[in-house]
């Protein structure tokens, strides 16, 4: 593990929180390096909101270390506020304020600040620029939550849940403005509920849970650790039996999903031959075959048993 010294954007080291007798934050270390997005998952109550809250330099920990930009968070949490940029899930906004309002205010808490009307345009909020933010649609809201996440010109930025609450439209367009932010070289923290969210954005995720990392590292790496096979899937048929199907080539398990037979295997193309040639053989006709790769979602439900909304 690197040091907080190590010139990483993010250093964290043995970072540890608790209330009472809740550990909220449990002995936990990652860096999170320049350009990156870095993704922070886990079930609610897993420790994500209270360890973003010491990098923000809003709590203090009980022990460990935290460094932000090569500030420790502890000692000068002060002297991030200029260089960090925050999003919230839900923020408070003046209602009565327009766009254009809310945007030049909150770039008025800063030495220095990006104008409005280019993070305006960069948002694409120029239709609403001069309604008030209380007759803003989900979408619109969120994208000036991120405007005013922006407004600093920060080098870092905080994003927790980016996108909930919006169509799916809406969230595509909100990850294009999100992976940009990465080609300006600015680095993203973000925490998701959306696991196609965090495989599309992040260059590396780290999955908590009962305030511990449990995994760290790319989707690939993270798949690569806990599953070799692939799924196999098609409708049900009672002709082809758990027995037959487990002598296919490749085969490791058969188990069954509502009205579907799922085959994991190592050999997909030999064992969709074999199942294949057994359908024929028994007669069967228009058996439909799809093959899945495990995905980030299989990791996370194997590592914590829950799904990502409990």
């Amino acid at each position: 593990m690197p040091s907080p010294s190590s010139g990483a954007v993010i250093a964290v080291r043995e970072l540890r929180k608790s209330y009472g007798a809740l550990r909220a934050v449990d002995d936990v270390s990652f860096t999170v390096e320049r350009g990156e997005i870095f993704g922070l998952l886990g079930p609610n109550g897993a420790g994500k909101t209270t360890t973003i809250e010491i990098l923000e330099g809003l709590r203090k920990p009980d022990g460990g270390q935290a460094e932000v930009l090569g500030i420790d968070v502890v000692r000068n949490p002060a002297a991030l506020k200029e260089r960090i940029g925050v999003q919230l899930q839900s923020a408070a906004l003046y209602p009565e304020l327009t766009v254009r309002e809310l945007i030049s205010l909150f770039g008025s808490f800063y030495a220095r600040s990006l104008p409005a009307e280019r993070l305006i345009g960069e948002l694409g909020l120029g239709e609403r620029a001069g309604a008030a933010s209380k007759q803003l649609s989900g979408g619109q809201r969120q994208r000036l939550s991120i405007a005013l996440a922006l407004v600093n010109d920060p080098e870092l930025i905080f994003l927790d849940e980016p996108t909930t609450g919006l169509d799916p439209q809406g969230r595509r367009s909100l990850w294009e403005h999100i992976d940009r932010l990465r080609g300006e070289g600015r680095t993203v923290l973000l925490t998701t509920h959306y696991m196609e969210e965090a495989e599309q954005l992040c260059d590396r995720v780290a999955i908590m849970d009962h305030g511990r990392i449990l995994e760290l590292g790319t989707v690939t790496e993270l798949v690569g650790r806990h599953f070799r096979d692939r799924t196999v899937r098609f409708e049900s048929r009672a002709e082809l039996s758990d027995t037959a199907l487990a002598t296919l080539r490749g085969v490791s398990r058969v188990a069954h999903e509502d009205t579907e037979t799922v085959i994991l295997t190592r050999d997909v193309p030999r064992t969709i031959g074999g199942l294949l040639e057994l359908a024929d053989g028994l007669g069967l006709e228009g058996l439909d075959v799809a093959v899945r790769r495990p995905s980030l979602e299989d990791v996370f439900l194997e590592l914590t048993g829950r799904a990502l909304r409990d």
